[in-house]
């Protein structure tokens, strides 16, 4: 299953009202939305990477995915553990079910092929560090990650699973993945509420090596 890091806090604070860590966290758990219709993206124009459809999402057992429009910049919320290193020329898009489950597809285009495999280097360093710096920013936060390799896919891609348990009862899985394609790095998360063991690993391995292989 790869490399498994794990780190608990100790002397919990208690009653520490809502703070920016767990705001992140609920982004990568991903809110209950309202059923909303998909909004088509716009049909990228010649060089422009293309994003995921909601179809190439791991399949949800009881709700559809629907997608929001391919959007410039920085997403708003910014996603733990890749969402520092994220620079303005970020397009992202956003996806929801109809329950607890979100994605969400952030890409970079860099000006040379050094550059984008410094910066995909970077996110894969933020992601091997997150757990810790998660507890780090909250010691109410439990977390716990694993590696689960590296795909063969264009230059590469290679995917993460973050758990966080709060000392109120919250207990969130996501799975990150980053990949590359020349000078172009996107990053795939999946996120609900759960524990590793309703991480859909396989089905988000093959959504990454779609992602990947769908950029140009």
């Amino acid at each position: 299953m790869g490399e498994t890091v794990k780190i608990r806090t100790r002397g919990m604070r208690q009653n520490r009202g809502i703070r920016t860590t767990v705001a992140a966290l609920a982004a990568v758990a991903g809110v209950a939305a309202a059923a909303v219709p998909a909004v088509a993206a716009t049909t990228p124009a010649s060089g422009t990477p293309r994003f995921l459809e909601p179809a190439d999402l791991p399949p949800h057992p009881t709700s559809p995915w629907y997608a929001g429009p391919v959007t410039a910049g920085q997403p708003d919320p910014l996603p733990i553990c890749v969402g520092d290193a994220l620079p303005s020329i970020t397009t992202h898009r956003d996806y929801w079910t109809e329950y607890d489950t979100s994605a969400q597809q952030i890409t970079v285009v860099e000006r040379s092929e050094q550059r984008a495999k410094d910066f995909a280097a970077l996110l894969r360093k933020d992601l091997a560090g997150c757990a810790k710096k998660l507890m780090q920013q909250d010691p109410d936060i439990t977390a716990t990650q694993k590696y689960y390799g590296r795909l063969n896919v264009e230059e590469g891609a290679d995917v993460y699973g973050i758990h966080t348990a709060s000392a109120w009862g919250s207990s969130d899985i996501g799975l990150f993945s980053v990949g590359r394609d020349g000078t172009t790095v996107t990053v795939v998360r999946w996120g609900q509420m759960g524990n590793f063991q309703h991480a859909q690993v396989a089905d988000f391995k093959a959504t990454t090596v779609t992602a990947v292989n769908k950029l140009y």
